[in-house]
């Protein structure tokens, strides 16, 4: 039985069935492939993996990214339910990284080498709310005017998770979570190409925080122009969870946000995360300041308060 690929009602992506992933061939790995690197989002509905299924799955892809200790060779979850079956209070810092997954972003830009894709099953679900959202950060570049591509053109814009989080009144001390690290604040151009398609896109979201050579409020308008020129229709496609459906996202080319939801009942994903090609996705690092201890202000800039 062939896979069925229809496009969704967006400028990417496309929903995939009478497939199962954790049986398929190669001749229907191929077409998975073609189809993620053609529309760079992909729903299977009704897959059900077990975590081990869907690592084999995600391993088609490339590496896993390891972001928790001791999650070699295995899949995570992501959820704000406890081991013991309550859930995280608002004083919880996985409460709070939750939180900051509301807002637009790009995996691991905040880390020497970020992410080529992502891969969310939904295992458990509230009674409303708690989608995913993605926009396509090729149609957004695609769609831009020539003044502002020119605008653009070499310009490069430092990520960093205690930056983004700080937003959100989050400090984190220094090196003591996965994003939270000391390797510096990685450099990467606004504008990216596809290594296999060759397509430009944006590399922006919330990480994205100062532009070498310009001054930070200019750098952060700039940046705030570009997300919510970004995030518009036809660019947006907005997904509501059912049981055991699974969705892949080419991260280098679209970005996505969570849904908020009712933080009393529990949410669950199944995730993995495919890590990039350090001959495209590797970017230099400088010296992260944010490390260092910041502050939201009223403004919701970021104010330096204390130092290592």
């Amino acid at each position: 039985m062939e896979p069925t690929i229809t496009p969704l009602d967006a400028s990417f992506g496309a929903t995939i069935t009478n497939i199962d992933l954790a049986t398929m061939d190669d001749a229907t790995w191929k077409c998975v492939e073609d189809a993620f690197h053609e529309y760079a989002a992909l729903v299977f509905p009704d897959q059900n993996l077990s975590p081990e299924d869907q690592y084999i799955f995600a391993c088609r892809f490339g590496d896993i990214e390891v972001t928790r200790p001791g999650s070699e060779g295995q899949t995570v979850t992501i959820s704000n339910e406890k081991p013991d079956g309550s859930v995280f209070s608002a004083d919880d810092a996985r409460f709070k990284s939750l939180r900051g997954n509301e807002g637009w972003h790009i995996d691991s830009t905040y880390m020497p080498l970020a992410a080529k894709a992502g891969i969310l099953m939904a295992k458990a679900l509230p009674s409303s709310g708690g989608g995913t959202e993605l926009a396509d950060m090729r149609t957004a570049y695609d769609a831009l005017d020539d003044s502002m591509k020119d605008r653009i053109a070499g310009l490069s814009a430092y990520h960093s998770l205690y930056a983004s989080q700080a937003k959100i009144g989050h400090i984190v001390e220094t090196g003591t979570a996965y994003g939270f690290h000391t390797k510096g604040a990685p450099l990467r151009p606004l504008v990216r190409t596809h290594p296999v398609t060759g397509r430009k896109s944006l590399c922006i979201g919330r990480h994205a925080f100062r532009i070498p050579g310009m001054d930070d409020d200019a750098a952060d308008a700039i940046l705030e122009e570009l997300l919510d020129f970004a995030c518009q229709a036809p660019r947006v496609y907005s997904h509501n969870w059912a049981l055991g459906e699974l969705m892949i996202w080419d991260n280098r080319c679209v970005m996505h946000r969570a849904m908020p939801y009712d933080f009393s009942e529990t949410r669950i994903l199944q995730a993995s995360r495919i890590a990039g090609d350090p001959t495209t996705d590797l970017a230099p690092t400088k010296s992260d300041d944010h490390a260092n201890g910041f502050k939201p202000t009223a403004t919701n800039k970021i104010e330096k308060i204390a130092s290592v």
